[in-house]
């Protein structure tokens, strides 16, 4: 089922790192920021969306970095090697829609993130 609010389809809810080292963000329907759709293409698979260009490499994206941004372990997804694939920037608990979570958490980490510098290709 499509998503219902502007926060769910357009703000992000984590980003996604592809097999060649480079990221996009993805929103509530795990999917690019702006898809109000179900697609039949997975996330969670190395080629998703990569025909579209919605992948950037970044300067300093370290994993020091995204545990930082991350804030907790349980933000992130690792691959068998233990790299981080993922990044979420709230789950169920810290939604920033919901009366426990919080928007200044949330913007904290889209501030981190807005510092990033794109790497040249």
């Amino acid at each position: 089922m499509p998503l219902s609010t502007f926060f769910a389809i357009n703000l992000p809810y984590g980003i996604k790192r592809n097999e060649h080292n480079e990221w996009f963000a993805f929103n509530r329907e795990y999917a690019p920021l702006g898809w109000n759709t179900h697609s039949a293409t997975s996330i969670h698979s190395d080629g998703a969306f990569s025909e579209n260009p919605i992948h950037t490499k970044y300067k300093g994206l370290t994993e020091t970095k995204l545990l930082k941004i991350a804030g907790s372990e349980n933000l992130v997804k690792r691959d068998e090697q233990g790299e981080i694939t993922m990044l979420f920037l709230y789950d169920d608990n810290t939604n920033p829609r919901y009366p426990n979570g919080s928007w200044e958490n949330y913007f904290n980490k889209i501030r981190e993130l807005s510092t990033l510098e794109v790497k040249p290709y």
